[in-house]
């Protein structure tokens, strides 16, 4: 770990909290800051080092983390841009959300008026802790700068010397896992139609094991935070159309997971998801609109 290197961390939710706590765990100096944040957000950034607002956190840190919803990338990087320019502060910008490299260029152009280095970086795995399996990839000139601190649970892995590629890692990763999901989610939700939704998930489970066993906290942990899906499905979508392959299918698949969250199961935190374990409330959580 670089000596007397601060990480500032926008925003500390779930994945933003426990990427700041391995890399205290590992030994760096963390700041953040909830201002306008939530009050799940505030809960779940209790103990770290927090400060009264962005221009604060960017004059202390040496890189500023990006990580949120796929939507407000662009938005973030402006955010970081503006308090630069405020601080006369020009860190290492990285850049963790889930989104196309189309949109790491938008992110570029924003913060490259404000002098400040964009790091592209994805996150494979849920948010880390010292006994997960989590990986962060990184790529650009300035890799190294954030993949030499240790954080235990979080392995980190250098893809690329130029921003972008980290991203489309990402896009084609999350394609598979979030689009597994989907599938699973249609599937059984048809299926229950028919009042054959346990005979299609032990079928399942012939081919796919675990994931299929798995269906009932998967399928609510994805509903939990299926207000962000829609729109990383559209960054795949992108991605992929870009790549000339077609986007129809995750632009389909947004409109899946826009059905999610508009649903009963979706009003569940993730904390709760985690717990539910019975398919057919899942199912039927799945099948009505929320209240909310």
């Amino acid at each position: 770990m670089p000596a007397q290197a601060t990480i500032g961390v926008l925003s500390p939710g779930a994945m933003g909290s426990a990427l700041a706590r391995v890399w205290e765990r590992g030994g760096a100096r963390v700041v953040s800051t909830v201002a306008g944040r939530s009050l799940r957000t505030q809960a779940l950034a209790a103990g770290l080092e927090l400060l009264a607002g962005l221009v604060e956190v960017v004059e202390l840190a040496d890189i500023v983390v990006s990580v949120g919803p796929p939507e407000r990338a662009v938005e973030f990087a402006a955010a970081i841009a503006s308090a630069c320019r405020t601080a006369d502060r020009h860190p290492l910008v990285a850049d963790l959300n889930a989104i196309s490299p189309q949109t790491v260029e938008l992110v570029a152009a924003e913060l490259d008026p404000a002098g400040c280095e964009l790091l592209d970086g994805s996150i494979s795995g849920g948010p880390p802790t010292p006994d997960t399996r989590t990986v962060l990839y990184l790529s650009g000139p300035s890799a190294e700068r954030l993949a030499s601190f240790s954080a235990a649970g979080l392995r980190t892995r250098i893809v690329g010397s130029s921003p972008g590629v980290a991203s489309a890692l990402k896009m084609c990763t999350a394609s598979v896992y979030k689009g597994f999901t989907g599938l699973l989610l249609q599937a059984l939700l048809t299926a229950d139609s028919y009042g054959l939704a346990d005979l299609v998930l032990a079928d399942l489970g012939d081919s796919f094991g675990g994931s299929a066993a798995g269906a009932p906290a998967r399928l609510a942990l994805a509903a939990s935070k299926s207000d962000r899906y829609p729109a990383e499905m559209r960054e795949i979508s992108r991605t992929q159309r870009e790549a000339g392959v077609g986007g129809e299918l995750f632009a389909a698949m947004a409109e899946v997971f826009e059905r999610l969250a508009a649903t009963d199961l979706a009003t569940l935190s993730p904390e709760e998801a985690a717990r539910v374990s019975d398919l057919g409330e899942v199912l039927a959580r799945a099948a009505h609109k929320s209240l909310r």
